[in-house]
C-alpha cells in the first residue's frame, strides 16, 4: 500500500488537477473528501477511499480516472478495502440505491445491474463517503445546495442510522436541521 503523497501524485499522474470540478479540479476535491473524512475520524482505509473515489468514474460523475478492468492497479495503490469501497461507490446507481438504502441496506450496481447487500462496516463507509462527498460539492457550489439542499437533509437524515454520528453532526451544520 503506497503513502497518502504517492496516491496523490498518481492522481496528478492521471490528470486530475487538469479535470474541472466545483471548487477548482478533481484533485482538489479528492485531497478535500479524503481530509474531511480524517477530520470526521473515518479510518485510513475509508480516507483513502475518500482521496481516489472518483477513480472509476461515479454515478454523478461519470469521467473515470482507471479502466474498472484494471483494478489491480487501484488496490495494490490503495488496499483491498478502500479499493472495493471506491467500486462500491462509483458503482452506485443512486437513482435506484440511495432512497431506499436506510430500509434495504441495498446498492443496485450501476455496471451490472445486480443488487448487492454490503455487510454493516461497508455500508456505514459507503454512506460516510457519499456524505462528505456531496458536502463538498455543495460548499464549493452554493447554487447545488439552494436547488438540492432539501433533498439531501432529507435523504442525509434518512441515512443517520448508517452513517458516522460526527458525520450526519457536519451534514446538518453544513445543510441545516
Amino acid at each position: 500500500m503506497s503513502t497518502d503523497r504517492d496516491v496523490r501524485g498518481w492522481l496528478r499522474r492521471r490528470g486530475a488537477d487538469r479535470i474541472a470540478h466545483p471548487g477548482g479540479t478533481l484533485y482538489a476535491h479528492l485531497c478535500r473528501v479524503g481530509e474531511r473524512l480524517a477530520v470526521l475520524g473515518c479510518g485510513s482505509e475509508v480516507q483513502a477511499a475518500g482521496l481516489t473515489h472518483a477513480a472509476y468514474g461515479t454515478d454523478g460523475f461519470d469521467l473515470a480516472l482507471l479502466d474498472r478492468a484494471d483494478r489491480a492497479v487501484l488496490r495494490d495503490l490503495v488496499g483491498a478495502g478502500a479499493e472495493e469501497l471506491v467500486h462500491l461507490y462509483g458503482a452506485c446507481d443512486r437513482s435506484r440505491s440511495w432512497r431506499a438504502l436506510a430500509e434495504t441496506g441495498q446498492v443496485v450496481d450501476r455496471f451490472t445491474g445486480q443488487v448487492r447487500t454490503p455487510d454493516p462496516d461497508r455500508l456505514r463507509a459507503l454512506v460516510d463517503l457519499s456524505i462528505v462527498n456531496e458536502l463538498d460539492v455543495i460548499e464549493q457550489d452554493p447554487g447545488i445546495g439552494e436547488r438540492h439542499g432539501a433533498y439531501f437533509r432529507d435523504l442525509f437524515a434518512s441515512w443517520a442510522p448508517l452513517a458516522s454520528a460526527r458525520v450526519i453532526d457536519d451534514a446538518r451544520r453544513v445543510l441545516g436541521s
